[in-house]
């Protein structure tokens, strides 16, 4: 799924979010809004992970 789908069904794809990235907060996912570098960035910052890392999953998960 590209991007631009991932940001027209944001509402419907943000519990799938939740359950990949459980320390997600809704005001981060209300934040986030289906934007890629918005989702890398908070994963960053929650999990502590370098930037290719969380890049990496977020393009895994949304493949699948």
């Amino acid at each position: 799924m590209n991007w631009d789908e991932v940001k027209g069904k944001w509402k419907q794809m943000k519990g799938d979010v939740k359950v990949k990235w459980g320390e997600l907060t809704d005001d981060d996912l209300d934040q986030i809004d289906g934007h890629r570098e918005k989702l890398i960035g908070k994963i960053q910052e929650r999990y502590g992970k370098a930037r290719d890392a969380a890049e990496r999953e977020v393009d895994e998960w949304s493949t699948h």
